[in-house]
Parts: structure tokens; C-alpha cells; sequence
């Protein structure tokens, strides 16, 4: 008898007035935490759990394997409410959401359902991909190697962001018998493995970012991957989640902004108005302020479609069509970085000009909203994107999909 081919099940959307509903409440509860957080450093282990057990993390799980069933433009549109809430939290949320879109698109060929029923179990996957140290471009100092019979990860990586809070870890290394650069999938709680929270960044400052030390920390053979079949429109999907975390941001700044004006009592005796709830050009900043963002989040949701697109062209049967969905992913993705980072950052500044010094506080923590936002414009510089973007237009240059950080050659 021959064995009935793999089909596999798409996460193409539901309805999303019922998905947002169900996690909005819960948004609602991380919200009222955060500046606390924010003045404490306190990193957020209880709203990570809180939306564990909601099943946050399964939202792109297809349905038939129990999850939501979304797609990335709801993923994203999730993940810019969650950002309003907390931005901290997509951000770090952000590796295991790839790792998620990683095995949706290894479903085309290969059946994911024992990760797919982990991803429903509440299992989180964290990111440890940065090399730190005298690492050259192109060069990749952890290593998965055979100690006897089972398989070690040794290493150092920075940027671990979320992987304190996860179950997983998903870690970019090197095989040592054959060179080939693979993801390898450990176990987060496991002797051998340290994490620590030692971001000092001003911004983003309780992602759980930092420095992970794995010292033969072991992976299962199964979870080793060849780095090859990772997802095309992996840099597209990255830039996306910090897209996200900016444009949250910047929802966050209009909403607090606008409860300070309406809250105001002292007024300017050369302003508009007796009270600053009613002073034209006050009303004025917010108003801009609200349409900078709003456009912002137009561009990444017109983006997460494009992204869509390349996950749907994935599981079809056409090379070409595939390919150029990824090019268009990746562009679009780039494109809105250039707009949103531009919209966000200047409307969580203008916002102060609407009220006086006082908002300045570190008590109010209203800063916060262009931090987190400076912060996370600052990953993927958006100098680069913008060339990349004119060499397509001018050129027909296609865009990398991958690229790393590390030591360039000496000078002089």
C-alpha cells in the first residue's frame, strides 16, 4: 500500500474581533502593570505565564492541530495590542513567534504536529542567535558537536532576548563534523545552560535580553536543523515584530498623552483655552501625533500581508511565484521600517510639546514610549534598508534575506 502523501493544514485566518476579544482582557491586566515595571526593572515572568496559559503563543497554530488559525496580518495586529499594553513583551515574545513560523513553513513538506502540540501546551521558544567576542563576519564560534551518545552545544550568545522566560531556545551554531550552520532547538531548563538578564539598553529594558553561556548543553538530534530550510522571509518577519513593538509604542504615547491634557488643571496664561483639554493647539499636537501612528500601523499591516503572501506561496507548488514573494516580503518590509520608524519617533517626541515640563517626571515615565521605540528602530539599521530599497528601484537588486553582525577587517 502506498503511504498517503503529507497535506499539509494552513493558518490562513479567523475571525478577528473573536481572537482579539479573547486575549484583550488579559492585555488590559499586562497594562496595568507596566510603568510599575518599567520604574522597577522588573521583568515580566507573570504576563508571560498569563498569556502561556491563554495560548498566545498558538495563534498561528493551524486550527486542525488546536490552534487559532491566524494570519500574519493578525498575528501582528495582536502583537501591536500587546505592544500598547507592554511593549517589552512582543519583543520578547519575538523569537519564539519565528520559531513558530519556522515549523508552519517545514509543515509543507514535513509534519510538524509534535511541535505544533508543544506550541498548544503553552511551550515558548526564546532566540540566542548574536556571537559575541572577536567574531569575524561569517564566522560562527558555537558549535554543536557528538559528545558519546548525544549531541552538545557549547557557546556564548548576546541579544538572548526571551529566552529566560521560555521553554526552548532557539540557537543559531555551527556542527563541527561538517561545518554546516544549523538552528539547534535545546531545551532552556537543562544543566549546562545560563541565562542571564544583563541588557543595559534605556530603552526595552525588560525583554529578558542578554547573555546566554552553553556549556554541553544538550539537543536532541531531531532538533537540529540545517539552517538552510529556515523560512525565506525570516528578516521580513523580524522586522515586522519590532515594527510592531514601535507602533504599540507609539499607540501608548497618544493614549497617555491624552489622559495627561485631559487631566491638566494648570494652563499657560498666553495658551488658547481655561482648561488644556479644550486649547486648539494642544489638541492639535495630539491629533498629528495620532496620525503619525496611525499611518504607521497602516504600512506594517499592509507589510504583514505581503508576508502572508510568501507563507501561502510556501506550501504551493511554484518556485518562481514563491520567490517572488519573498522579494516583495522583504521589500515591503523594509519599506514600512524606513516610514514607521520615521512616523513613531517623531510623533513620541512632538507629544511633549503639547504639555509642560512637568511630563518630563520620571515618576510619569512618559519617556518610556520614545525609549522603547528609539530602542527598537535601533535593531536592523533602517540607513541600510533604505539603500537596499533604492538599489531595487534603481537597480532591480534583489534584497538579502540573511545577514549577520561581527568584526570587519582591520583598517590602516
Amino acid at each position: 500500500m502506498t503511504a498517503q502523501a503529507h497535506v499539509p493544514h494552513l493558518s490562513t485566518g479567523t475571525d478577528y474581533h473573536t481572537l482579539a476579544a479573547r486575549f484583550r482582557p488579559l492585555f488590559a491586566r499586562i497594562a496595568e502593570g507596566s510603568l510599575e515595571r518599567e520604574r522597577t526593572r522588573t521583568l515580566p515572568f507573570e504576563p508571560i505565564r498569563w498569556l502561556k496559559e491563554a495560548g498566545f503563543g498558538a495563534v498561528r497554530v493551524p486550527v486542525e492541530h488546536r490552534g487559532a488559525g491566524a494570519s500574519l496580518g493578525q498575528l501582528f495586529q495582536l502583537l501591536i495590542e500587546l505592544a500598547e499594553a507592554d511593549s517589552n513583551l512582543p519583543q520578547a515574545l519575538r523569537g519564539h513567534f519565528a520559531f513558530v513560523e519556522d515549523r508552519l513553513n517545514a509543515h509543507a513538506s514535513t509534519a510538524q504536529d509534535v511541535w505544533f502540540e508543544r506550541f498548544v501546551a503553552g511551550d515558548l521558544v526564546g532566540c540566542a542567535w548574536t556571537e559575541i567576542g572577536a567574531v569575524k563576519i561569517g564566522d560562527v564560534i558555537t558549535r554543536v558537536s557528538r559528545q558519546g551518545e548525544q549531541w552538545v552545544v557549547n557557546g556564548t550568545k548576546y541579544y538572548s532576548t526571551g529566552s529566560i522566560f521560555s521553554d526552548w531556545i532557539d540557537l543559531f551554531a555551527r556542527r563541527d563534523d561538517t561545518g554546516a550552520d544549523v538552528i539547534a532547538a535545546v531545551r532552556a531548563h537543562q544543566p549546562g545552560i545560563t541565562l542571564s538578564d544583563d541588557w543595559d539598553g534605556f530603552g526595552q529594558r525588560t525583554t529578558g535580553s542578554g547573555t546566554s553561556v552553553l556549556t554541553n548543553a544538550v539537543v536532541e538530534e531531531a532538533n537540529i536543523i540545517d539552517f538552510s530550510t529556515r523560512f525565506k522571509y525570516q528578516t521580513a518577519f523580524y522586522q515586522l515584530v519590532l515594527l510592531a513593538v514601535i507602533v504599540g509604542s507609539g499607540r501608548a504615547a497618544v493614549r497617555d498623552f491624552s489622559t495627561e491634557t485631559r487631566t491638566r488643571k494648570r494652563v499657560f496664561s498666553h495658551g488658547n483655552a481655561e482648561a488644556v483639554s479644550q486649547d486648539a493647539q494642544v489638541l492639535q499636537v495630539i491629533g498629528k501625533a495620532s496620525g503619525l501612528v496611525y499611518a504607521a500601523e497602516a504600512a506594517t499591516l499592509r507589510a504583514a500581508e505581503a508576508l502572508q503572501q510568501a507563507y501561502l506561496a510556501r506550501l504551493g507548488h511554484d518556485a518562481a511565484a514563491e520567490r517572488q514573494a519573498n522579494v516583495t516580503a522583504e521589500l515591503e518590509s523594509a519599506q514600512a521600517q524606513v516610514a514607521v520608524v520615521d512616523l513613531v519617533l517623531r510623533a513620541t517626541s512632538d507629544l511633549f510639546n503639547a504639555l509642560g515640563a512637568s511630563t518630563t517626571s520620571t515618576g510619569k515615565q512618559l519617556d518610556r514610549h520614545w525609549r522603547n521605540a528609539r530602542t527598537a528602530a535601533s535593531h536592523n539599521p533602517v540607513i541600510y534598508k533604505e539603500r537596499i530599497v533604492g538599489d531595487w528601484h534603481v537597480n532591480g537588486a534583489e534584497p538579502p534575506y540573511v545577514w549577520q553582525i561581527g568584526g570587519g577587517a582591520k583598517q590602516g
